[in-house]
């Protein structure tokens, strides 16, 4: 894609298999920029041209983020990129329009820590991935109480590499590798990114790293079959909630340093009362270097999780599913940090 251009994507005509019918797209977008990209925005064809960025890139790396975006007209999507780059689209998943399809929905939980091959060794602990290792992860075996019936899970992957990591792949356990990658860290740098994956053989997944790197698993929800407590998934137009770059917004300055509480539902975006969890586009633009950021639901104690991390400082993204604890979420920075949050939805009865 050429600089300071939009471009439309057609997902139905696609080789995936996504029904025309589809509501929303579960994505990773993948940027290969060849000059400083500054954001790269995609939103559902058809609508304006939202006022939010899903990532940035601005010293040319490869970057990926997770992305739900509603369908467009035709089934479409729009991206546009303020720099030159290649564009690679993946899918994990879509969602129907609720109501008219049975299929499955979806159960927030408290964030939790599934592995982290860091601590110790063990089925869900260490040691680290070797170079070129496929590894299954057996999310039902955490202690995160995640039902063995889960068809798929809300997950958040980190990765601690030793060196330069070209990518890690994640899928349902059983099923053949899929051409596709789930987040890129080819400076080594500690890298996130949000991922939904199907349950495999027995509930686990399987993971592939093209370099040694440590890797830690962290999930915020699953969905299964419906029940009594599960939730559809509505769709918005992308809306800038918070941006505490902006000292005169509701929801802005000053910078993010230690514990803020969101009230998400008092934002220009329309959440309504009855939401229970948000999709959210969570982006820091930090004083310096970042350890982690921590995103849960209000109320709640503070979970033993990490959002997304900027070690060097650099602007990174990454999307999360985040419940709602009345209305509002809670973020922890573990140094100053402005903070932006994107909406593109949000999980209701």
């Amino acid at each position: 894609m050429a600089a300071n251009s939009a471009r439309i994507f057609s997902i139905p005509s696609g080789s995936c298999n996504i029904p025309a019918t589809a509501a929303a797209y579960a994505l990773n977008v993948t940027v290969i920029p060849s000059t400083p990209l500054g954001f790269l925005t995609i939103w559902p064809t058809a609508q304006p041209q939202p006022a939010v960025s899903t990532l940035n890139s601005l010293d040319m790396r490869v970057k990926a983020n997770a992305a739900i975006v509603a369908a467009g007209s035709g089934g479409d999507v729009s991206v546009f990129v303020t720099g030159a780059t290649h564009l690679a689209l993946d899918i994990n998943g879509y969602f129907a329009v609720p109501g008219e399809t049975v299929g499955l929905a979806f159960y927030p939980v408290p964030p939790c820590r599934i592995m982290d091959t860091r601590n110790g060794t063990g089925l869900l602990a260490g040691p680290a991935l070797a170079e070129g290792q496929t590894r299954p992860v057996p999310v039902p075996a955490s202690a995160c109480g995640i039902p063995a019936n889960a068809g798929a899970y809300s997950l958040n992957l980190t990765v601690v590499p030793t060196g330069s990591l070209g990518y890690i792949t994640v899928w349902p356990a059983g099923a053949p590798m899929p051409v596709v990658s789930t987040l890129n860290a080819p400076t080594g740098a500690v890298t996130a990114n949000a991922a939904i994956v199907p349950a495999g053989t027995g509930g686990a997944i399987n993971v592939y790293a093209t370099g040694r790197t440590d890797l830690i698993v962290d999930i915020n929800g699953y969905f299964a079959s419906a029940g009594n407590d599960g939730l559809a998934f509505y769709a918005v137009n992308p809306c800038r909630a918070v941006d505490t770059r902006n000292p005169s917004a509701p929801l802005g300055g000053p910078a993010l340093t230690g514990t803020r509480s969101f009230p998400m539902g008092t934002s220009s975006c329309g959440l309504p009362p009855a939401a229970q969890a948000y999709s959210i586009n969570a982006t820091v633009v930090p004083q310096g270097m970042l350890g982690f950021l921590t995103l849960w639901p209000a109320g709640g104690t503070v979970p033993v999780v990490s959002t997304l991390n900027s070690l060097d400082g650099s602007v990174v993204s990454n999307a999360a599913m985040v419940p709602a604890g009345g209305g509002s979420i809670d973020a922890f920075a573990t140094n100053p940090t402005a903070l932006i949050l994107d909406v593109n939805g949000y999980f209701a009865p």
